[in-house]
């Protein structure tokens, strides 16, 4: 792992492509901005980890049988009437 340190308004580059910028720092908190190419996903970490989850869960869980619906009656046919004229 690299540990850098930053100033607020200072940033890194991975990649020549993703650009991190430190935007402020209030207290303990850190504000962060993130360019990416749109083909780059971007995720804070708990939210990258359920979508991992629920990959895996998709992947192993066994395919469950749909319940068969009744098929509709046949439609009646209809009558024909003589207009009046």
């Amino acid at each position: 792992m690299l540990i850098l340190s930053r100033k607020s308004g200072e940033s890194i580059v991975i990649d020549g492509r993703v650009h991190v910028k430190v935007v402020r720092v209030e207290g303990e908190t850190v504000k962060i901005g993130i360019e990416a190419p749109p083909e780059v996903p971007v995720h804070r970490r708990e939210v990258y980890d359920e979508i991992q989850r629920s990959n895996q869960q998709a992947l192993t869980r066994q395919s469950v049988e749909l319940p068969k619906l009744p098929l509709p009656a046949p439609a009646k046919p209809r009558r024909k009437t003589a207009k009046l004229s």
